[in-house]
């Protein structure tokens, strides 16, 4: 986003002090002009709202019609259980608005009804970051060249928690900052891939040793995809198909299928819809974390893959891009 702009208010400058002393003033200003869209609602999604609306974006909407069930609040700590009897007329969407406005009344928060990756494009020119989670990669593909096609710069982000694993993905396109070499600050640009393109990298010519789960997210999408279900729609049962599809992905890209080991596919196999809390939490937390960046222009941001298992505790970040790329 272009700095400058209306001041802060007295009250702004007050309630945001401690992070303003963290990122400064003008970030500050930028992430107050910013609006911010999160299409499906989840334990990962609902902690990156809370962390944004605390850290003063100016507005977030909201995009989820689900109805409220024991599944959607797995992870969700915006509704609490006991009370779901009493929303039988309210979407996702709408109660977490809710919830979320208690949080920090001086950000605008609202929710949009319909589907996403069915609006028209002109529907996009109204954020500034998109975030959607738990969607096909067929509609992720398409969402994504839905932001790449306006004329304004739109921020583009995925996230996805399978249990105990999670994965973040982002598309900033072309996206110039300030970077501290010591004393001074340089301009630089980075240059990002589509989602499309950078999972259409052949396996064999990526960077050695890159994480485990990038290849098994490919991996599970793709059979949701061929088998038309949503995301996490598994069971134990399709543990043998999905490390049939592993073998031929691998042998098609002339890759060693040991490399995804049989476990890790058993786990996200397992997991299904199930997302594990304190995992929500660490990716909500580096997406809103990314988010700020993006929108403020300060701090190295993320380049373009970001997985989190609890197997080993380790967060990495992967860039995975086109052989021009910066």
């Amino acid at each position: 986003m272009e700095g400058g702009g209306e001041e802060l208010t007295a009250h702004e400058t007050a309630l945001y002090d401690r992070q303003i002393r963290v990122w400064g003033v003008d970030a500050q200003k930028r992430l107050s002009k910013a609006h911010v869209l999160v299409a499906g609602l989840n334990g990962t999604t609902v902690e990156f709202c809370k962390n944004i609306v605390l850290a003063g974006v100016g507005s977030l909407t909201l995009m989820d019609d689900r109805s409220i069930t024991q599944e959607v609040l797995t992870a969700n700590f915006l509704i609490p259980l006991d009370q779901t009897a009493n929303y039988d007329d309210k979407s996702l969407s709408e109660l977490c608005s809710e919830s979320l406005r208690d949080f920090n009344p001086m950000v605008k928060v609202s929710f949009e009804k319909g589907e996403l990756a069915e609006l028209e494009g002109e529907f996009f020119d109204r954020f500034d970051v998109v975030v959607i989670s738990s969607f096909s990669l067929k509609n992720k593909i398409l969402i994504n060249e839905m932001c790449r096609k306006r004329e304004r710069r739109i921020g583009f982000y995925t996230i996805d928690c399978r249990d105990s694993c999670g994965e973040i993905f982002v598309d900033l396109q072309s996206y110039t900052y300030m970077q501290k070499k010591g004393d001074e600050k340089i301009e630089r640009q980075l240059n990002y891939p589509s989602l499309e393109e950078a999972i259409s990298l052949p396996w064999k010519d990526l960077p050695r040793r890159v994480a485990k789960l990038f290849f098994a997210m490919r991996i599970l999408e793709k059979f949701e995809l061929s088998e038309e279900r949503n995301p996490g729609e598994l069971s134990t049962g399709d543990l043998q198909s999905v490390l049939n599809l592993r073998k031929e992905m691998c042998d098609s890209q002339g890759f060693n299928e040991s490399y995804i080991p049989n476990n890790l596919m058993e786990r996200l196999i397992n997991a299904g819809k199930i997302e594990f809390p304190p995992v929500c939490a660490i990716l909500g937390g580096i997406l809103g974390q990314e988010v700020i960046k993006g929108i403020s222009g300060k701090g190295d941001p993320l380049k373009n893959f970001f997985y989190f298992d609890t197997a080993d505790g380790k967060g990495v970040i992967e860039d995975i891009s086109l052989p021009c790329s910066a």
